[in-house]
C-alpha cells in the first residue's frame, strides 16, 4: 500500500479471547482512545480492558421502565376514574368510569398485572431503540469488511482489534510495531 493512501486503521487478528483481551488492555494504557474489539461472540472484559464506561443504555432502560409504569397506571386510573371523551369528526363518544364486579375504582392490587406488562414492554423498547441508536445502526457499510481475512473469520471465531487513524496517537509504523509485539497473527491495513 502506497503511503499517501489513506487509512482508516489498522488491525490486527489474535488467536485467543485472553490475547486480545491484553492486547487491547496494552493498547488502551498506551494512550489510543479510537479502538474497537471485534469478536463473534461476546468475551468478559474486553469493553473495560479497552476503557468504556458508558452506562447510559442502563440509565435509558431504567427510565424506559418508570414511564411504562407510569403510563399503566395512569391509563388505568383514568379510564376507571375519568372516562373518556373523543370527538371523530363530529362524531361523539364517550365513556364513563368502570366499576366491573363492585370492587373499588383505585383497585391497586388489580392494578399491578398490567403496570408490570407496560414497564416491561417500554423497558424492552427502549433497550431495543436505545441499543441501536448508541451502536450507530443500522449501519450497512463498515471499512473493515475491506479487509479480507475479516471478512473469511469475523463472523465465524477471529477476534479482532482495530486502532482507528483518527485516534490522536495514531502513527502508521508505530502502531504497526505495537500491535506486532503484542503477538497478534496478522496486522492488515484497513482502507476507508
Amino acid at each position: 500500500m502506497a503511503d499517501d493512501t489513506p487509512l482508516y486503521g489498522l488491525m490486527a487478528e489474535f488467536t485467543s479471547s485472553d490475547a486480545l483481551v491484553s492486547a487491547a488492555e496494552r493498547v488502551h494504557q498506551e494512550g489510543y482512545t479510537r479502538i474497537d474489539a471485534l469478536t463473534p461472540m461476546p468475551v468478559h472484559g474486553l469493553a473495560e480492558a479497552m476503557g468504556y464506561d458508558d452506562r447510559r443504555i442502563q440509565k435509558m432502560i431504567l427510565a424506559g421502565g418508570l414511564t411504562g409504569a407510569a403510563f399503566g397506571l395512569g391509563l388505568q386510573l383514568h379510564v376507571n376514574l375519568i372516562g373518556w371523551n373523543l370527538n371523530l369528526g363530529g362524531v361523539y363518544l364517550s365513556g364513563y368510569p368502570l366499576n366491573i364486579g363492585g370492587r373499588p375504582l383505585v383497585s391497586l392490587p388489580a392494578f399491578i398485572v398490567p403496570a408490570f406488562e407496560t414497564t416491561i414492554l417500554f423497558a424492552a423498547i427502549t433497550a431495543v431503540v436505545g441499543t441501536l441508536a448508541l451502536c450507530g445502526f443500522p449501519q450497512p457499510y463498515h471499512p473493515v469488511f475491506n479487509v479480507k481475512r475479516f471478512r473469511e473469520r469475523g463472523a465465524v471465531d477471529g477476534l479482532f482489534l482495530c486502532v482507528e487513524a483518527e485516534d490522536p496517537k495514531f502513527d502508521a509504523a508505530r502502531t504497526r510495531d505495537l500491535l506486532q509485539g503484542l503477538g497478534a497473527r496478522g496486522v492488515y491495513d484497513v482502507e476507508p
